[in-house]
């Protein structure tokens, strides 16, 4: 008997859009057998995963998948807004949009610790996604954004191999899991063929935890804030200067520390803005790309005059090892 988590050793690669249909069409039809008319549940983060997954559901099942967008408040800016756009205005999905920005916000009142932080992050999205699920009737099935390297990585002891882990009883349904024998590069082609924008298909690797990691110490809306406004401006002119698809990932840190600057005339003692950007194959190690130094200033300045509390902007050179991606 062959193994249903094992990627056929002759399956060709999905690079091309012909390759991509043809693995949609078949995972229509094998959806339609594994679900018939029951209801699926999929928690959709507006990553490239799960939003491949819930358009290949909404073809082959329609209004009988029901999607829950949990916007934590640690997302990017207008990342919500574009889930909902392209979901439910375009695609005519069944979405629920659940706006727990101030439960998680309260909950990670104070604290510093990282793990902790991504903790409670994580546990809590559980109990939101398991309350919004309680409410629905008729849910037989749990979809999920599960692929390829994940399973690989659950067989080596690496990490677990369920998406959404420590589901409690309630959630406890059979899986639909369309592209969990694709590589992300594949995703990323069978995201094009089924229509999805460029900036979902192509979007950077964004932590679990979302900004939370980018705020290093006890999260506060205010600095929260400037990380996701500085990191707006940082996007926008990467997209601009032609690096968005050149670069493996960038973004702003805002820690907590102050240091004097001035503005209008006056002392300013506000936070720096740390912009990272690296490249990898494999993110055991990473490089960091070169930014030209005129387009370094023109970032620092925007931040530093649109972005309320940030007088100074750093650049990270430091390659992984010895520096993590991420800062927490």
């Amino acid at each position: 008997m062959t193994d249903p988590n094992k990627r056929p050793d002759d399956m060709a690669r999905i690079n091309t859009p012909e390759l991509a249909q043809a693995f949609i069409d078949e995972q229509i039809d094998l959806i339609k057998k594994q679900v018939g008319d029951k209801k699926v549940l999929l928690a959709l983060s507006g990553g490239v995963d799960s939003s491949v997954v819930a358009a290949l559901l909404i073809k082959a099942i329609g209004q009988n998948l029901v999607c829950v967008h949990v916007n934590h408040g640690l997302l990017r800016k207008g990342e919500p807004e574009m889930v909902c756009k392209v979901f439910r205005d375009e695609l005519n999905a069944n979405l629920i949009y659940v706006d727990a920005t101030d439960r998680f916000l309260d909950l990670l009142a104070g604290v510093t610790d990282p793990e902790q932080k991504r903790h409670i992050i994580g546990e809590e999205f559980i109990k939101v996604f398991a309350e919004e699920a309680a409410k629905l009737e008729g849910i037989s099935f749990l979809a999920q954004g599960t692929i390829y390297p994940d399973i690989l990585e659950s067989e080596q002891g690496i990490k677990a191999h369920h998406n959404v882990g420590g589901l409690p009883p309630e959630l406890d349904f059979e899986l639909v899991e369309p592209v969990k024998l694709l590589y992300k590069d594949e995703v990323r082609v069978v995201g094009k063929a089924l229509g999805l924008p460029d900036n979902m298909v192509f979007r950077q690797p964004f932590p679990g935890p979302g900004l939370g990691v980018r705020c290093p110490g006890a999260i506060t809306r205010d600095r929260l804030e400037a990380v996701r406004e500085s990191d707006a401006i940082l996007r926008e002119e990467f997209e601009k200067a032609g690096l968005a698809g050149k670069v493996w990932q960038y973004f702003t840190v805002v820690p907590d520390f102050k240091s004097t600057g001035i503005k209008d005339g006056k002392r300013a003692f506000e936070w720096l803005c740390i912009v990272r950007a690296i490249n990898t194959v494999d993110v055991v190690e990473v490089t960091v790309e070169p930014i030209d130094y005129e387009l370094m200033c023109h970032i620092t300045d925007r931040i530093t005059h649109e972005v309320k509390g940030i007088n100074r902007v750093l650049y990270d050179y430091t390659p992984k090892p010895t520096g993590t991606v991420e800062y927490e």
